[in-house]
């Protein structure tokens, strides 16, 4: 892989843990306005609902504050705890400033980085919100491994779609030849970015069958056995 320059990565469920900082998040927000139920019942239906919203984001198919509203709406529903909607959008509102508050992130990361960084450029593309993913990136330290990031905000368009991965290329004068993405999501980093004419690595964290030409690591410090 001599001929890779750009390091494209996925920020969150790949380098930053979003299942324990939303966990965390939640439990803060759920105390300040006395939310009155159980905590991990909540999040057992959330987790899969706000992946699903999330697909449909993608898709182009609901707004962002028809996803903010949304998932959480529907989250009580499940659990048939009675909420107004001047609470959800408080929660929706709130959860959006404290979820960049925690950031744990993934074992090795830091490794990982400092390994690459003294041998290519690395970038980051996210679906995230404007709002949210800087501060994710500051906050947790890291900042300083990379030189842009791309979010679906500014491109105009959400991965899989391949003009965030073109706009990407163009706006850092790279390209596909000399690009790998690595990413969790099968969808969105690998076939989007594959498609575009990437390599690609698949963080496969929960050990789902991966077809043997694609490139996948089960922990990030094995990214060391391709770059």
């Amino acid at each position: 892989m001599n001929n890779i320059k750009h390091i494209f990565f996925d920020l969150d469920h790949t380098l930053w843990d979003f299942e324990t900082n939303s966990d965390i998040a939640f439990a803060a927000i759920f105390k300040k306005y006395g939310v009155n139920t159980s905590l991990d019942k909540f999040l057992n239906y959330y987790r899969n609902i706000n992946e699903n919203y999330w697909k449909l984001y993608r898709e182009e198919r609901i707004t962002k504050e028809e996803l903010r509203i949304g998932r959480l709406r529907d989250a009580f529903a499940k659990i048939k705890y009675q909420v107004d909607m001047d609470l959800i959008d408080n929660l929706s509102v709130d959860y959006i400033e404290y979820l960049p508050k925690n950031n744990q992130l993934f074992d090795g990361t830091f490794e990982i980085l400092e390994h690459l960084k003294p041998n290519y450029k690395m970038h980051i593309i996210t679906n995230g919100f404007n709002e949210v993913q800087f501060k994710k990136i500051e906050n947790s330290g890291l900042t300083k491994y990379f030189d842009k990031t791309i979010t679906s905000e500014e491109a105009g368009v959400k991965k899989p779609n391949p003009i965030i991965f073109q706009y990407a290329l163009q706006q850092t004068n790279a390209l596909p030849s000399e690009s790998i993405m690595i990413g969790d999501n099968w969808e969105a980093d690998i076939m989007g970015a594959k498609n575009v004419g990437f390599d690609v690595i698949y963080c496969n964290f929960n050990a789902k069958p991966v077809s043997e030409n694609i490139k996948s690591v089960s922990k990030l410090i094995e990214i060391k056995q391709y770059l």
